[in-house]
This record gives structure tokens, C-alpha cells and sequence, in this order.
């Protein structure tokens, strides 16, 4: 919670370091800007002149009644309307249109930000803040680039063109209208303190709501196997009575803004009807100046009560862009080579010296590996869980970078190679399968055009998947749902095992590949291993000693190090660690079958 808070605290209502960042943004549609500035000026002027026009019917055409200048009048009230309304019209247009494009602009830019960060930054984050900051906190801004930067104007513009037509006609009656200003900028000042604070309270508790919603969805099986629905609920209902009461005490203040705001402008009214109406009996000034002053009140109070709905919009804006921009400045990646070095046709020799490597510094997971792989030799690496397996695969693949020594493919540093093309030569079949949205094909391909389809078509024979998607109503256009919730695991892990085939990989990683399956679809598999490591460097990660019997080297690991290497009868005859493992798995498997 204390950390949700920290992210939820406000900084400046108005941050110029902030704007200038966001106002780049801004600047290839400069074009838009300026043309909604200048229709901002013009529309911002026809508002305020038809009070004037009104001031000049009754005054010259009313009292000396021109039925011909008043009808001219009421011809100029109209056609400023439509004026105004079509501009208007072209304001909204292009300020929306603007707005939507820096908002796609900015939304790009924060998602392949946030792809190019390494694993490690992941390993802390909470999933659901980013998609917080790439959803609801770029949305966020698009009120600012929409109808907060340029429509600002437009309420300055008005306020002054009222203030310049006002002191054109009566000096004295607008210092009159203006004397309740003080009370005004003390009333918005203060309103604008307690609606910060309450608008922090208010997102405080949007995120504890959001934070909870999102684990107790995804934890949906844990919450109901223990039946803990109903104490879940009472603790829901608690959290979201905090946000509630947030948002009522914020909607308190907006209560008692905005009837003061009506209550100025009132008495503004009063004392113009008050000195006015005493100016016009005494025939110092004309019946038109105070009725255009009327409407002049009633039009001054509108654009403030809107630059204070502005001001709420800028401090969200100025919130969420320093989240945005704390990801954005994050540099936790795995950096390329200034200069990588061609890395083409390659061999698979794969060399691990003196390798060192922690998650978090001075905790080393893995300590002094040495270790070569032959091109096309098929290693394993077993241990117990935590001795260091996975590790290895996420330094080979530079998902992280080592703390010491060097990992080399066919004698070239992996660290000068560049990232994109090191790992077009591997595939990775992952214990936790993943399948995206879409279709058997596009999980096969990745939505990759260049990959042939009878590539696809081979790969999925290969590993016996053809038979089961040719059995699908769609086949290979067969429609997978989030996370592939239509198909059985055995399934799934098949599909990605035509998916790392489908590549053709010099180099081919399997992670406790065989680990989700039962007994059939694991003696089917092995059958697609078997032709899959075929010419292949490989790298296979088991818990299962039975699956990697007829590996050429099995590599023992114990607390992060290499204790033992061998083929599994050498290492069975040495009646150490592996001997231990294999004994251990043994007993489990006669106890299954005597049970």
C-alpha cells in the first residue's frame, strides 16, 4: 500500500520542467497550434461583440427607432453566431485532432519503451502500473493537448476582449463589475488548495481499488477453492467506501465553488443594476451600456469557473506525465554494442568462462561456470530447484547480462554481438507456455509474413501438432482466446514447439519443456524432440532424468555451480549428485507404480 501512496503523491500543480517535456510533443503539430490559437482569438471576440451590438440597437436604432438599423443589428447578432458556431465548430475539430495524434505518438513511444527494457525492470514492477501508465495516464494527457492547452486560450481571450470592450464603454461601471475580483482569487485559491488534496485522496484510493481488483481477478481459483468470497467482498466494500468518500468530498468542494462563484457574479449584477441604473436616471449614461454590462457579468464569471475545470485538468495531466516520464527515463536495458560484430552462419559453439551472475548485486545464482558445448552436441543441465538452470538460459539469451567472465557463440562475445540478431539464432520452449491472442497460425509465426506457410505446416507435423489443429473447425485459422484457454496444456505446449521449429534455430533451448504434459503427449513429444535436436546445438533443462538419458553431456548443478559433467551412465557410475537425483525419482516412480 505504502507503495501504491508513493506513486500516488502529487507533485507541482505546475511543473515547467514537466511542460517542456510534454510541449515536445507538441511540436510537429505547430501547424494545428498556431491555426487553433488564431481561431481561438477570433471566437473569443464574436462572443463579446454581440453585447455591443445589443449596447448600439438600443441605444441607436431602439430609441430612435430605425426599424432599418435595427434590422441590420439583428442581422449582424446572427450572422456572428453562425460565425462563431462554425468556427467554433473548426476549433473543437482541430484541437481533438491534434490531441489524438500526440496521444498515439506518445502511447507508441511508451510501449516500445517498455519493450526494450530488460527483464530485470519487470522482475519489480507490477504489471498492472504499466498498463496503468500506457492506458489510463496517457489518457489522462489527452485532455491537456485536447481541451487544455489551446482551449485555455480561448477563456484568456474572452476575459480580455470583454475587459476591452467593458472599459471602451464605461471606466468607471467596469471598475465596478471588478470589484468583487478579490473575492474571486481568494475563493479559487482556496478551492483549488482542497481540491489538490482531495484529488490525491481520490487517485490514492483508485489505485488500492485498481491494485486489489486486478489480484483477486487473477487469483479468482485461489479466492474460490477456499472460499473466501464473502470476506473478499467485505474487504472490496471497504476499499471502495474509501473511494467513494474521496470522490464525495471532492465533489463538496466543487458544491460550494461554484454556487460562490454564482453568488459574486450576482452581487457583480447588483451593484452594476445599482451604479448603472443610478447613471442612467441622471442621464450620464445610456439605457444600451447597462444592458451590454448585464450580459458582460454574466458572460466574465463563465470563462473563470472554466480555467478552474482547466486547472484540475492540468495537475492530472502534470501527475500522470511524471509517472509516464519516470518510465520513460528508465535506462534498465540490456545495452547493445556500439559496434557489433557480424554474426552470420553460425556453427553453435557455445563457451561459458569464468561466468558469474546475480539477479540482485553481491546475491550470486551462478559462480564460476565453465563450461563448452560442441556444434550440434545436445547438453543437459539438471539440479534441484533453484541450483541455477534457468539462469543459464537467461544469460545465453541476454535476457541479462553477466557480472563476470565471458559467454561466447563460435569464439565471438556475445556482448558484442547485437541483441536482435544473437536471438534469431535461438528458439526457447518455456515451461510456462504463453499463447497470444489470435489464431493457431499467427502463435505459430508470430505474424511474421516472411515465414512460409508450408514452414508452418512442417513444423507443426514435426512435432505432432498437424493432427490435432487439422481436427480444429478453422484448422490453422483456428481462433485462440488470452493465454489459450480453448486448448489443453499438452496442446499448447505442442503449438509452441512448432513455433520454435518453425524459426529452424541454430541453437535450440527446451525449459522443463515436458514438465505441463501426461504420459502420452510427453512419449509424443520426445519422438518431436528427438527429430527436433537433429543438427542442432541444444541446451535441455529437465526435472524428468528419464527424458535426457541419451543427451551427450548432462550437466549437474548445485547451489548456482557445476558440480558434476558427463554422459548419464559416467555420471551414474560416480554415485554422486546425479546418482542421488536419479535414485530419489526412481523410488518416487515404483512407489506410483506399486500404488
Amino acid at each position: 500500500m505504502q507503495q501504491i501512496k508513493d506513486e500516488e503523491i502529487l507533485g507541482k500543480a505546475y511543473d515547467s520542467k514537466l511542460m517542456k517535456r510534454l510541449l515536445g510533443y507538441v511540436k510537429p503539430y505547430t501547424k494545428y497550434v498556431v491555426l487553433a490559437i488564431l481561431l481561438n482569438i477570433v471566437v473569443a471576440a464574436l462572443g463579446p461583440l454581440r453585447p455591443y451590438l445589443t449596447k448600439v440597437a438600443v441605444d441607436d436604432s431602439i430609441a430612435n427607432k430605425d426599424y432599418h438599423g435595427l434590422l441590420i443589428i439583428s442581422l449582424l447578432l446572427l450572422g456572428s453566431l453562425i460565425l462563431q458556431s462554425v468556427i467554433q465548430y473548426a476549433l473543437t475539430y482541430y484541437t481533438q485532432f491534434m490531441g489524438q495524434k500526440i496521444i498515439y505518438d506518445l502511447r507508441v513511444k511508451l510501449f516500445s519503451h517498455v519493450q526494450k527494457l530488460a527483464l530485470k525492470y519487470f522482475d519489480k514492477t507490477p504489471i498492472g502500473r504499466l498498463v496503468t501508465r500506457v492506458t489510463n495516464d496517457v489518457e489522462s494527457l489527452s485532455d491537456l493537448f485536447s481541451s487544455g492547452i489551446v482551449m485555455v486560450f480561448s477563456d484568456i481571450f474572452i476575459i480580455l476582449w470583454i475587459l476591452i470592450f467593458m472599459f471602451a464603454m464605461s471606466w468607471d461601471l467596469s471598475l465596478v463589475t471588478l470589484s468583487v475580483l478579490p473575492v474571486l482569487i481568494y475563493a479559487t485559491f482556496l478551492f483549488r488548495k482542497k481540491v489538490r488534496e482531495s484529488y490525491r485522496d481520490v487517485r490514492f484510493h483508485l489505485a488500492r481499488l485498481n491494485s486489489y481488483l486486478q489480484e483477486h481477478i487473477t487469483g479468482m481459483n485461489i479466492v474460490q477453492i477456499f472460499n473466501k468470497e464473502e470476506e473478499e467482498i467485505k474487504k472490496f466494500s471497504g476499499i471502495n467506501g474509501d473511494h467513494r468518500d474521496a470522490n464525495v468530498k471532492s465533489i463538496f468542494y466543487y458544491a460550494v465553488f461554484f454556487p460562490t462563484v454564482e453568488i459574486l457574479s450576482s452581487v457583480a449584477m447588483g451593484l452594476i443594476i445599482w451604479y448603472g441604473g443610478g447613471e442612467v436616471i441622471q442621464s450620464t449614461m445610456t439605457i444600451g451600456v447597462l444592458f451590454a454590462f448585464i450580459q458582460y457579468t454574466e458572460m466574465f464569471f463563465r470563462p473563470i469557473r472554466d480555467l478552474s475545470e482547466k486547472y484540475n485538468i492540468l495537475q492530472t495531466a502534470m501527475a500522470s506525465s511524471e509517472r509516464i516520464f519516470k518510465l520513460l527515463d528508465n535506462e534498465t536495458f540490456v545495452n547493445n554494442p556500439a559496434n557489433p560484430k557480424e554474426f552470420k552462419n553460425i556453427k553453435g559453439r557455445i563457451d561459458f568462462k569464468d561466468v558469474w551472475f546475480a539477479y540482485n548485486p553481491d546475491e550470486y545464482v551462478l559462480r564460476n561456470i565453465n563450461l563448452s558445448i560442441e556444434p550440434g552436441e545436445t547438453v543437459a543441465i539438471v539440479g534441484a530447484t533453484g541450483a541455477g538452470k534457468t539462469s543459464i538460459i537467461n544469460i545465453l539469451t541476454r535476457f541479462y547480462d553477466i557480472e563476470k567472465g565471458s559467454i561466447s557463440i563460435d569464439g565471438i562475445d556475445i556482448r558484442d554481438i547485437d541483441k536482435r540478431e544473437l536471438r534469431k539464432f535461438i528458439s526457447i520452449v518455456l515451461q510456462d507456455i504463453y499463447l497470444f491472442s489470435g489464431t493457431i497460425r499467427s502463435n505459430i509465426n508470430l505474424d511474421n509474413p516472411d515465414l512460409p506457410e508450408e514452414q508452418i505446416i512442417n513444423a507443426a507435423k514435426t512435432v505432432g501438432a498437424h493432427k490435432f489443429i487439422s481436427a480444429l473447425p478453422n484448422q490453422y485459422d483456428e481462433v485462440v482466446q488470452e493465454k489459450g484457454a480453448t486448448l489443453s496444456v499438452g496442446q499448447k505446449q505442442l503449438i509452441s514447439f512448432a513455433r520454435a521449429l518453425a524459426y529452424n534455430p541454430q541453437i535450440l533451448i527446451l525449459d522443463e519443456a515436458t514438465s505441463s504434459v501426461d504420459t502420452e503427449t510427453e512419449m509424443l513429444i520426445q519422438k518431436a524432440i528427438e527429430k527436433m535436436l537433429v543438427g542442432r546445438t541444444s541446451i535441455v533443462i529437465a526435472h524428468r532424468l528419464s527424458t535426457i538419458q541419451n543427451a551427450d553431456k548432462i550437466i549437474v548443478m548445485h547451489k548456482g555451480e557445476i558440480r558434476e559433467i558427463g554422459t548419464h551412465q559416467e555420471l551414474l557410475a560416480k554415485r554422486g549428485i546425479y546418482f542421488r537425483l536419479y535414485q530419489l525419482q526412481y523410488k518416487d516412480q515404483e512407489i506410483t507404480k506399486t500404488a
